[in-house]
């Protein structure tokens, strides 16, 4: 026969548990206290100046929405891969949503893709932002029109390989698509609210464009966010780093900024207290 500790201990263990499920407060102990850095890619704030409200991460609650899976970002055969190539690989972004996916499989918290389609008649548009224009001009995310499949399977607008046995599980909400770079034009925040969500952990593609407008317009929305700063990435130019004008922002704006690594284990932590 198994002896179980005192209800106390184990009121405790839960407390310690639920203790870690909380993304983005300060970090403990006197190190926390000496030094200061600002966010990174993978790294979290410390004693920045900012506040750092924190996210607590409920079962009930909390979903993943994963921008843009797809294989014209997340593939070196993608139309974007020379420019977001060295932003992915710096950040082993691919590397990271798998363990967003992973994660939320095992645990069964829910999880939301919201990705980026242009049909025929999106090319028929009379005016477009900057890189609305490149976008279409590259054949970014095309596929014929929005009742077909044709052609989908391994397209710039599939879903990269290593995802699909967790898109395609069945659980997984794929929502309609987003047409420039927010969930506005979309359902995303329809089908979550439907399902009970009100917090948000937010990753995929691209950082300053589709990820950070995701994140803008829940937050007005009225849901919780966080972001998982290296499951991100953005474009590199000559003269313009995308993802280094995202971070400023995620930084400023979500509840909490946090890696991959950090992200995983508090959602492990909190299906285990819950």
């Amino acid at each position: 026969m198994m002896n179980h500790p005192p209800k106390s201990s184990r009121k405790l263990a839960f407390a310690l548990l639920a203790s870690i499920a909380t993304i983005g407060m300060a970090a403990g102990g006197a190190a926390a206290q000496e030094e200061s850095r600002a966010a990174t890619a993978t790294q979290p704030p410390v004693n920045d100046g900012l506040p750092m409200p924190g996210f607590e991460i409920d079962p009930a609650t909390t979903a993943i929405v994963i921008t843009d899976p797809q294989n014209d970002f997340l593939s070196p055969n993608g139309v974007t891969w020379g420019v977001v190539g060295e932003s992915i690989t710096k950040n082993r972004t691919v590397e990271n949503l798998g363990a967003l996916f992973k994660v939320a499989d095992q645990t069964g918290m829910p999880v939301f893709v919201s990705p980026h389609y242009y049909f025929k008649h999106d090319h028929r548009w009379q005016f477009e932002g900057t890189l609305e224009t490149l976008m279409h001009s590259i054949g970014m995310f095309d596929r014929p029109h929005a009742l077909t499949l044709e052609a989908f399977e391994g397209s710039g607008a599939d879903w990269l390989d290593q995802y699909k046995p967790y898109i395609n599980n069945g659980r997984t909400v794929v929502t309609s698509p987003h047409k420039v770079y927010g969930p506005d034009s979309n359902d995303l925040a329809l089908q979550l609210r439907k399902a009970g969500i009100s917090k948000v952990i937010l990753g995929g593609m691209s950082s300053n464009l589709c990820t950070e407008s995701h994140m803008r317009s829940l937050i007005e929305a009225g849901f919780e966010v966080m972001v998982v700063t290296d499951a991100t990435a953005g474009a590199i130019t000559e003269h313009y780093n995308g993802y280094d004008a995202s971070l400023v922002n995620f930084r400023m704006i979500a509840s909490a900024v946090d890696n991959t690594d950090n992200t995983v284990k508090a959602i492990r932590a909190a299906y285990r207290s819950k």
